[in-house]
């Protein structure tokens, strides 16, 4: 799963669950569930009879004389309104593609379509060739003039980045190129290569030392 996505829908279960708790307590006091259920909530808790508001007037009036309030509160909520209308445009903003067109030149009427899955699976198994290449993702997104590749590739420790870089751009990337017919399928590559275990790293140190002293032998 990605890392976006992750984040995604941490901040939309965070949200729900905040507004399902706010939900909860105005239906418990609006029902007079506390009462019939025979619960006597602390003082300090927030609608605890359907006659209590949910904004006290005392709280309501509160800061209604300061020359800040009424500033502070329209802005407050503009940028509440402006930032949620975004995050649900970039939710509903599609930029991974279904397929991708290839060209058929000098065939009239005719159109080819390749699934954007399986071109990226092609990249991947592609990629994922080299025995240092622990995992490699990659996705066919949107672009302002064109399809671009997005690939994230994890190294095992000592892996070689260039050594990968040229793999991808003269295997995967120029095979796909050659097979769609495409002149032209920019990439971002994202390359991470892991940092070995601090036990693993003091086990190699001491097969060097022992084969450093059967030589010195």
């Amino acid at each position: 799963m990605r890392r976006r996505t992750v984040v995604n829908r941490v901040l939309l279960g965070l949200v729900g669950a905040v507004l399902l708790g706010v939900g909860a307590l105005v239906l418990a006091g609006g029902l007079d569930l506390y009462r019939r259920l025979g619960v006597d909530p602390p003082g300090w808790w927030p609608l605890t009879s359907p006659d209590q508001p949910v904004v006290s007037a005392r709280s309501r009036v509160r800061w209604v004389g300061s020359s800040w309030w009424w500033p502070t509160v329209i802005g407050g909520l503009s940028v509440l309104v402006v930032g949620t209308a975004w995050w649900l445009v970039a939710q509903l903003r599609r930029t991974a593609l279904p397929g991708i067109d290839v060209p058929t030149p000098g065939v009239g009427g005719l159109r080819l379509r390749v699934s954007a899955r399986a071109l990226e699976e092609a990249l991947e198994h592609g990629t994922a060739v080299l025995p240092e290449v622990e995992r490699a993702r990659v996705q066919l997104v949107r672009a302002p003039r064109h399809p671009r590749l997005r690939g994230a590739v994890r190294l095992t420790p000592g892996g070689d980045p260039v050594g990968l870089v040229e793999h991808f751009e003269d295997g995967p990337r120029a095979d796909a190129l050659r097979s769609l017919g495409l002149a032209e399928l920019p990439a971002d590559l994202r390359i991470r290569v892991l940092q070995q275990a601090p036990a693993a790293r003091r086990r190699s140190a001491r097969r060097r030392g022992r084969r450093g002293r059967r030589q010195l032998e």
